[in-house]
This record gives C-alpha cells, sequence and structure tokens, in this order.
C-alpha cells in the first residue's frame, strides 16, 4: 500500500495531515517568496518533487502552479528537465508595466512602495473600505521610519461611497429584511470609517515625527463603486473590478449571507505613462475622471459612525 506523505509516519509519528492546496494557492505562496526575496532573482527553485512534498500536494498541482508563474515572467525553463529558475529581474515582472494581473494585495504594496520613493508623492484612490490601501502603505511607512525614504510631501485623496446611500454592495442575500440590511450596511460603515481613520493618523504622524508635508483628504461618493482605482504620482493607474460573491459572515451573534466582494483578492491592472500610447491615455483619462468625481458630485465625508 501507497502511504500518502501527509499521513507517512516520521520517527514512529504519524504526520499532522495539512488541508489540500489549490494550484493557484502554491503560486501565491512562491510567488510571495518571490517578491520577498526568500526566492532571489537567477536562482533555481526546489524540484517539484520537493514542492509537492512541501505543499503537501501532486506534482500536477505543482506543475500547474508554476505554469502560472511562467505566464507571468516570474520563471523560467519551467519544462526543461531541471528545476524552474527565478527570472533576472522579478521586480519588473511583478511590477512593471507588461505584468501580468496579479490580485491586489500582491501587486498594490510594490508600487505604493516605489511611488514613495519620490520626493512628492500623490496617491489618489476610489474604493470601497481603503482596507488594501492601508495595507499597502505599511512597507513605505516603515522605510521611512527606518530612514530608507525621505519624501517632502506626501497628498492623498481618497474616494468612498456616501453613508447616507444604498449600498449596491455589501448587502444581504435576502433583501426583504430591512434589519439585515441595516446590519450589513453598519457593518461596511465601521469597516469604511475604522480604515479611513487609521489611513489618516499612520500617515499625518509623519509630520511630527519626519516634519514631512501631509495632507489626507476623503470625499463620499453618491454610488458604490464597481472597481477600485489607485493613481500614484500622476505616472501610473492600478485598476481592479469587483467582482461580487455570495458569501456567510458572521456579525454579532448572527450569521448573514450576503452578496459581497474581497477587494484585496481582485486582480490588479498596471497600467504606466510613456509605456505605450495605450497605457498613457488610460492614465490620463483615469486622471480626468478621478478629478472630475472628486469635484462635482462628491460632497465632504466625516469618518464617523
Amino acid at each position: 500500500m501507497v502511504v500518502e506523505p501527509e499521513h507517512a509516519s516520521v520517527n514512529g509519528r504519524k504526520r499532522p495531515q495539512r488541508p489540500r492546496r489549490t494550484h493557484r494557492e502554491v503560486a501565491e505562496e512562491l510567488r510571495a517568496r518571490i517578491r520577498s526575496g526568500v526566492l532571489r532573482a537567477g536562482e533555481r527553485m526546489p524540484t517539484q518533487a520537493q514542492l509537492a512534498e512541501e505543499f503537501g500536494v501532486e506534482r500536477g498541482v505543482v506543475r500547474r502552479a508554476l505554469g502560472i508563474l511562467h505566464s507571468e515572467h516570474l520563471l523560467t525553463q519551467v519544462s526543461k528537465g531541471a528545476p524552474a529558475k527565478v527570472v533576472a529581474d522579478p521586480g519588473g515582472a511583478l511590477t512593471g508595466p507588461a505584468a501580468s494581473p496579479v490580485p491586489t494585495m500582491v501587486g498594490l504594496a510594490p508600487r505604493i512602495a516605489a511611488a514613495f520613493a519620490a520626493e512628492q508623492v500623490e496617491v489618489d484612490a476610489v474604493c470601497l473600505t481603503s482596507i488594501s490601501l492601508n495595507l499597502a502603505l505599511g512597507e513605505p511607512l516603515r522605510q521611512i521610519h527606518a530612514g530608507r525614504l525621505k519624501p517632502a510631501r506626501i497628498d492623498v485623496r481618497i474616494l468612498l461611497p456616501s453613508r447616507n446611500i444604498d449600498l449596491a454592495f455589501p448587502v444581504p442575500v435576502d433583501g426583504r429584511h430591512r434589519d439585515d440590511t441595516h446590519t450589513v450596511h453598519q457593518r461596511w460603515l465601521l469597516q469604511r470609517n475604522a480604515q479611513g481613520q487609521v489611513l489618516k493618523h499612520n500617515l499625518l504622524a509623519l509630520r511630527a515625527t519626519h516634519g514631512i508635508d501631509v495632507r489626507v483628504s476623503f470625499r463620499a461618493l453618491p454610488f458604490t463603486p464597481p472597481v477600485k482605482l489607485y493613481l500614484l504620482n500622476g505616472a501610473e493607474a492600478l485598476f481592479a473590478y469587483y467582482t461580487l460573491s455570495r458569501r456567510e459572515a458572521e456579525i454579532g451573534q448572527e450569521r448573514l449571507e450576503m452578496y459581497d466582494a474581497e477587494g484585496i483578492q481582485s486582480l490588479l491592472f498596471a497600467f504606466e505613462q510613456g509605456a505605450s500610447l495605450r497605457d498613457t491615455t488610460f492614465v490620463e483619462q483615469s486622471h480626468l475622471w478621478f478629478n472630475a468625481l472628486w469635484e462635482t458630485i462628491s460632497s465632504e465625508l466625516a469618518l464617523l459612525n
């Protein structure tokens, strides 16, 4: 009888059973290792057999995961007999204008960090709660505190849905019960305000700690944005769709089914001014669209519950 790897004994003891991972989850973990430098540029990957053992999956799952990273131009020699190899410039493959779209949690942070290397930092964002933006700001804030980044000015403008509208999402699946609708709305509002307050506090604190001229502004939209958009230093536009799914969430002591979107998983498409006529036009039109919303139908936003 063949013993599965997760049940094989070690020193007479059974290994604990590990949950099965999909090829996308394996690719996400390996991508994170490449991004963080654990797997260095030009370095050989572990063998497929080693990866299969580590992740507790079949080799076919590993092959599909490596295929994803190859399509993203992160790996070479995937089909050769020897282990695959990390490309010479994984940073460019992950974040450059020719990069394949990646989840927001993977693609946004390095672009925000690169934007903060400028002397004058400008970030404009349209989003549902600013959770992804908050997560992405962690790295440049750490680098500023460590003295590796020293911008002179930071100007951040964020458009978020108004508290007074009927949101398109998140909403309960059964919208007939007004109490459930109110509960879901209040949960979103708490998230929106908490994330906004943390973001504002962390950025404004740089005035006192590092003497940086920081401005953070919020305005409210009269609609639920179906997409998220980040504009960086007038030169980049990062765009993602909010894709809805049906899921269950625990709110207080109650479990509710709702239609919602997990923004940190939304695929982020990158456009860079000067990369091509198409990219340049997209960046320019995105700025026109953002400024038009900011200056016309948006209103003052107070981060109050």
